[in-house]
């Protein structure tokens, strides 16, 4: 069986990754996409094959044969069209951050059993095959305890008019990109932090550019990260970090670990050094993939309502950390 998928806006996220993951996934039909201009609209219709075409979001709501909504709007929008493609019937796939804060969640989750429709949050990383590799390798002992985990992510500095430095429209380093690691984080720990330690450096627009952040876990565990929007424009501008610590050793992370094709990662304990091979495929397509099977299966999500809730309470802390 396969999923009827409408995509409710034409952002970069949309034409870049997902709509390319839902080409490559086995149960997923691209069926309709909607834009605010018809212009927009159709050429995301004629460039990627979709089946129909909507000027306006609500439109596409309104089609019967839509089952799932992928929503790749800015941050601030995310609420309004979660509740209403759910309130539509709709099962829907939202961009991270779900939503800006946690409150803002659960009323978003609750929505979605009301409906009886499943809502997810796109975190196509997580359904990458590494990140289970990694905890396996964890519980299996290999490093010990682990007591710290430390993680990064900084890009390119952005525009001055694109929507990440808005305040208005939740922009900023840790909706943006601090929502990666605190998912990280809480994937390897499975706890919520009892403390936040964290200040960033905010720009004329009064959103954080960059952001360090110490996160306090029971029984003496911690971790920290450090996201940021400044390298130059002209240069390129990525840097993606995982470090494991434990007892016994410790995990490094060789790779940006949200990509496709052959992953690695090394295991360092006092035998010495060992390098483990993953073989990935495109994120966003297992995402659709996953979603779909929730849908025609009973699959239960793997991003499920109460991990984004408490990551989105996690980003609520440092959020109220910093001052933003």
């Amino acid at each position: 069986m396969s999923v009827k998928w409408g995509v409710l806006g034409t952002a970069g996220i949309a034409r870049g990754c997902t709509i390319p993951g839902m080409k490559l996934a086995d149960n997923c039909v691209l069926y309709a996409v909607a834009g605010r201009s018809e212009e927009k609209a159709k050429s995301f219709r004629d460039e990627f094959g979709f089946e129909k075409y909507y000027t306006g979001y609500e439109k596409l709501l309104e089609d019967p044969e839509v089952q799932a909504v992928y929503i790749p709007l800015p941050n601030h929008l995310h609420k309004e069209w979660v509740l209403k493609a759910l309130a539509a019937g709709k099962n829907v796939l939202c961009e991270k951050p779900l939503a800006l804060n946690e409150e803002d969640a659960r009323e978003m989750f609750d929505a979605a059993k009301k409906n009886g429709v499943h809502l997810m949050e796109a975190f196509a990383y997580l359904h990458s095959p590494y990140v289970p590799s990694l905890k396996k390798e964890i519980q299996s002992g290999i490093i010990g305890e682990v007591d710290y985990i430390g993680t990064a992510f900084v890009g390119q500095g952005y525009v001055r008019d694109d929507i990440r430095l808005h305040k208005e429209m939740g922009g900023g380093a840790v909706y943006d990109l601090g929502c990666y690691c605190t998912s990280m984080i809480l994937s390897l720990y499975d706890m919520m932090p009892e403390k936040v330690i964290a200040k960033a450096e905010f720009s004329e627009l009064d959103v954080d550019l960059f952001t360090s952040a110490l996160l306090k876990f029971p029984g003496g565990k911690r971790a920290s990260f450090e996201v940021g929007m400044i390298f130059d424009q002209g240069h390129y501008g990525r840097m993606d970090r995982l470090y494991v610590h434990g007892t016994k050793g410790y995990i490094r992370s060789d790779v940006e670990y949200n990509q496709a094709g052959e992953l690695s990662y090394t295991v360092v304990t006092d035998e010495g050094a060992t390098v483990r091979r993953v073989s990935a495929r495109q994120n966003y397509s297992l995402e659709v993939e996953q979603l779909g099977r929730c849908i025609e299966d009973g699959e239960k999500p793997y991003v499920t309502s109460d991990f984004s809730i408490r990551d989105a309470a996690v980003l609520d802390m440092i959020l109220k950390e910093i001052g933003y």
